[in-house]
C-alpha cells in the first residue's frame, strides 16, 4: 500500500466518489443503450457483461468499442459519429431503467455524511445523464458538489475533474479522498494529488483491482468506516 491506514483523525474531510461502477452497476442501462444503437445501425446486440467490459473511458470509447468489440480498436469516424447520435437518444431514455445501488453504498454514504464530510460524486458521464440518473437512484440529496465530465476540457484520468471537485468543496487535494473502481480514478487521484481507495467490484477493463495501485481495497462502501478514523 502507498498510505497507510487508517487515517489519522480529521485528515480527511471530503470524500469525492466515483458513480458508474462505484456507487451504481450501470451497465445493463448502457448495454440497452449501446443494444438500440446497434439495432439502428443494422447490427447485432452485445450481451451487458460485454458490455461492461468496455466500461472505463467514457461514452465515445464505450460506443466505440461496441462497434468494434475491441477495446482499442478505432471505429470509422463517420460512423462513430452516427452511432453517438443514436446512442445519446436512447440513453436519455434507459439511463436509469436498469440500473441498481451497489450494497453498502447508502450506508456507506450516511456514515461518511454522519462523520463529517462533505461528499462529491465526479464521473466521466455528461450532466445531461448524470443528473437525472442520481436522482432516479434517490442519490443526488447525499451530494453537496457534483462533477460531470463535461464540465471539465478533459476527463478523467485527467486530475481536473477531482481538482474542480475540491475547488467546489472549498477543501485541499491533500484534504480529501477519491472512492472509485477503476484505473481512471486511480491516475486522476494521483495527478491530482489525493489519496485513493479502490472498491473490490465494478469496471476495470479486465485489470484486477490489485493492479491498480490504489492505496487500499474495499470490499464496498460500509468498509470505509474503518479506515477513516473519526
Amino acid at each position: 500500500m502507498a498510505e497507510q491506514f487508517p487515517l489519522p483523525p480529521g485528515s480527511v474531510s471530503a470524500a469525492l466518489i466515483d458513480l458508474d461502477g462505484t456507487l451504481l452497476d450501470t451497465a445493463p442501462d448502457l448495454a440497452a443503450a449501446a443494444n438500440r444503437m446497434l439495432a439502428a445501425l443494422g447490427r447485432p446486440p452485445r450481451p451487458v457483461a460485454e458490455v461492461a467490459g468496455y466500461v472505463g473511458k467514457g461514452i465515445r470509447r464505450l460506443v466505440e468499442r461496441c462497434l468494434t468489440g475491441e477495446l482499442d480498436k478505432r471505429a470509422d469516424p463517420a460512423l462513430l459519429e452516427r452511432a453517438l447520435e443514436h446512442f445519446a437518444l436512447a440513453y436519455d431514455e434507459e439511463s436509469g431503467r436498469h440500473c441498481r445501488i451497489y450494497p453498502g453504498v447508502m450506508e456507506g454514504l450516511s456514515e461518511l455524511s454522519s462523520r463529517g464530510l462533505l461528499l462529491a460524486c465526479v464521473t466521466n458521464k455528461a450532466e445531461r445523464f448524470t443528473l437525472p440518473l442520481l436522482e432516479r437512484a434517490g442519490l443526488s440529496r447525499l451530494f453537496q458538489v457534483v462533477v460531470s465530465g463535461d464540465m471539465v476540457t478533459r476527463g478523467k484520468p485527467d486530475p481536473a475533474c477531482y481538482l474542480l471537485a475540491c475547488e467546489r468543496l472549498g477543501v485541499a487535494p491533500r484534504a480529501a479522498l477519491v472512492i472509485g473502481d477503476s484505473e481512471n480514478d486511480v491516475l486522476a487521484a494521483r495527478a491530482a494529488g489525493i489519496r485513493v481507495i479502490c472498491v473490490s467490484y465494478g469496471y476495470r477493463e479486465g485489470k484486477s483491482v490489485a493492479a491498480l495501485g490504489a492505496d487500499a481495497i474495499v470490499a464496498d462502501l460500509r468498509a470505509l468506516g474503518r479506515l477513516i478514523s473519526p
